[in-house]
């Protein structure tokens, strides 16, 4: 019976074995906190804004897409191809959460809602892709622009419809 118990740990010992030592555990534990963090940012500013895509979605698609990168690099499957199929994959994903946030309320095209919302959820995954990818500088740029497209822009096109409509 001893023995059978001995194989039984060593394959549960065996199956947790993926963050095998401090420097990978390290570098995993970086990347997807980094990658909550920039997606809590961006979900932030939309729940902030009242869209229905807030602090939740946004850290669990950013979460998600760098844990689509990280598990691969983890097996052994670090070729551009292969890393290049995964990325593929996220963005088809993506591309359909995203599209279940568009509704279109008439005829017009300017009767659409959700646009804003369903490329901000694309940009998440691709920002959890560049910090799953160990490209956290990278990553933080890029939530750093998308903040000023999602704050700044909006008042400079304010100020500039009050010009022309005194």
């Amino acid at each position: 019976m001893g023995r059978i118990w001995e194989q039984v740990s060593s394959t549960i010992v065996a199956e947790f074995s993926d963050l095998n030592d401090v420097t990978e555990l390290t570098r995993v534990s970086v990347r997807l906190l980094i990658a909550a963090l920039l997606g809590g940012l961006l979900g932030f500013e939309r729940e902030q804004r009242g869209k229905s895509a807030g602090i939740k979605t946004h850290m669990l698609v950013c979460i998600g897409a760098a844990l689509f990168v990280l598990i691969p690099q983890q097996a052994g499957l670090v070729s551009e191809a292969d890393l290049s199929r995964v990325m593929q994959g996220i963005i088809s994903g993506i591309g359909f959460l995203g599209a279940g946030a568009i509704l279109k309320k008439g005829d017009d095209e300017k009767d659409l809602k959700g646009l804003t919302t369903a490329a901000g959820i694309w940009l998440t995954a691709a920002i959890g892709v560049a910090a799953g990818l160990g490209r956290e500088s990278s990553a933080i740029l890029c939530t750093l622009l998308a903040l000023m497209v999602l704050i700044i822009i909006p008042h400079l096109a304010s100020l500039i419809g009050r010009k022309d409509n005194p």
